[in-house]
């Protein structure tokens, strides 16, 4: 089978498209003829790392498809199911994902909408339910809320009943979002937001922050941010990754700083919260209060070019991969 490997060379990334053998599932495991895989910006981003440097491996985080063979101890999936999950090497034509992670497609979803919502409303679930405790009425700041993590947790939110501001430097991309729940689009790359915050708050601050950008949005955020608000550093895109911390904002507001990441957690402990994500998410995915937003999707051999709009930030939303089934 054909699948997608990269690897990390000086400062650059290097993909490469190989003939592998199909892999066989393991005894809790099932085969997927994958149909679609989502890109997710932290797999390209150097600064994360999630590859060692000169290692090549294979790529691709979440997808969705059709399960062909299952392993000798899977209880509750059958042959011919459409799922989606979170999987290494999901940038192939097949993969072995595990059974915990494989979740059924809602009928209201295609393929390409099925393989963005895994992995990354995951982490938005994470940063919004679990640790951010968002309710309903709050307001939540969102930087960088054009991209995947970003669009996701726009949905999410004003699906639970809160109130989002967010950041962009696309005038074009936050009139989209509008059309999508987005109350205050803030048109800025960087600083320059804090006093809209407060005022559209009525000088309380925001609830939750949600940072996909990184180290240059962090003081500032914190100074907006409302008596007993949490802050979610999800990513650093601006490759910042030290910033200036309030000492005294951060004890007498009583603030909460929290990381999002799966890069040092065990299998078991990434999939502890699925059965609250799918009690809590999946029904409304499935009955369109979150329509997961693609906004292109690529032929499996264009990878290099899916990898280019993601890093050049044209794009709102998901960017997805299309395999040749």
């Amino acid at each position: 089978m054909k699948s997608y490997w990269m690897q990390t060379v000086g400062n650059k990334t290097v993909l490469e498209m190989r003939d592998i053998e199909r892999p066989a599932p393991g005894p809790l495991q099932v085969l997927v003829r994958l149909h679609a895989a989502s890109l997710n910006r932290g797999e390209f981003v150097i600064g994360h790392g999630l590859h060692k440097g000169g290692q090549a491996s294979a790529i691709g985080m979440e997808g969705a498809g059709v399960i062909e063979a299952l392993g000798s101890e899977v209880k509750g999936l059958k042959v011919g199911d459409k799922v989606m999950g979170r999987c290494r090497g999901a940038f192939a034509e097949y993969a072995a994902m595990d059974a915990v992670e494989a979740m059924l497609i809602p009928a209201t979803l295609s393929f390409e909408q099925a393989a963005s919502v895994p992995l990354t409303f995951l982490v938005v679930h994470d940063m919004l339910s679990l640790q951010g405790k968002l309710q309903p009425n709050e307001w939540l700041l969102i930087h960088g809320v054009s991209s995947g993590v970003g669009v996701a947790a726009l949905q999410t939110a004003k699906a639970m009943g809160a109130k989002v501001i967010g950041t962009s430097g696309s005038p074009e991309k936050l009139a989209r979002l509008k059309e999508h729940g987005l109350d205050v689009p803030l048109c800025l790359r960087g600083s320059g937001f804090e006093e809209t915050v407060m005022k559209v708050t009525e000088g309380k601050g925001a609830n939750l922050v949600v940072d996909t950008v990184g180290g240059s949005v962090f003081a500032e955020s914190i100074r907006c941010m409302a008596f007993e608000g949490r802050f979610a550093m999800v990513g650093y895109v601006d490759g910042v990754l030290s910033a200036e911390l309030d000492l005294l904002a951060l004890h007498s507001k009583r603030l909460r700083l929290f990381g999002v990441s799966n890069k040092l957690r065990s299998p078991a402990q990434r999939a502890e919260f699925l059965p609250e994500f799918k009690a809590e998410v999946i029904p409304a995915i499935a009955d369109g209060r979150i329509k997961p937003l693609v906004d292109q999707a690529f032929a499996f051999d264009q990878l290099e070019q899916a990898k280019e709009m993601m890093e050049t930030n044209k794009h709102v939303g998901k960017i997805v991969l299309r395999m040749p089934v």
